[in-house]
């Protein structure tokens, strides 16, 4: 297979851009290496499986800005084939016209517009921006 046509994810695995950022590593084991009785943890192990830590979707919420007025099921398609997972789809993007909202927090201090998909099956924004003319 070809490696040139596939695309890019549509996440970062790590915020590298942002200063201060901790990605929680987790306990240090210096605190549960000398204790009277033993954890299940030290006992069993644990891999801490369901943490998902350092994921940055900021080009999904781009590419999403991009693609506003396209056919929502080629953008979708197209967005699942790049993610990890479509759950952050639907951070940004409102199925039910009860669940708009006009913007989105996305992290600490980052916003992006709304968007729904319209009766017509294509991706609008929430709130339209207007230009003002000179």
């Amino acid at each position: 297979m070809n490696n040139s046509n596939l695309k890019e994810p549509l996440y970062r695995k790590v915020n590298t851009r942002a200063r201060g950022v901790t990605h929680n590593k987790g306990g240090d084991f210096k605190y549960a290496r000398n204790k009277k009785r033993e954890t299940l943890e030290q006992v069993k192990g644990t891999m801490y499986s369901g943490k998902e830590r350092g994921l940055d979707y900021t080009p999904l919420f781009k590419f999403l800005l991009s693609k506003v007025g396209s056919n929502w099921d080629e953008v979708f398609s197209e967005a699942k084939s790049r993610l990890d997972k479509t759950d952050p789809i639907f951070w940004i993007v409102a199925l039910q016209e009860n669940e708009k909202k006009d913007y989105v927090r996305a992290g600490q201090a980052s916003y992006f517009s709304g968007m729904y998909i319209d009766d017509n099956n294509i991706l609008q924004l929430t709130i339209l921006l207007y230009t003002r003319r000179i």
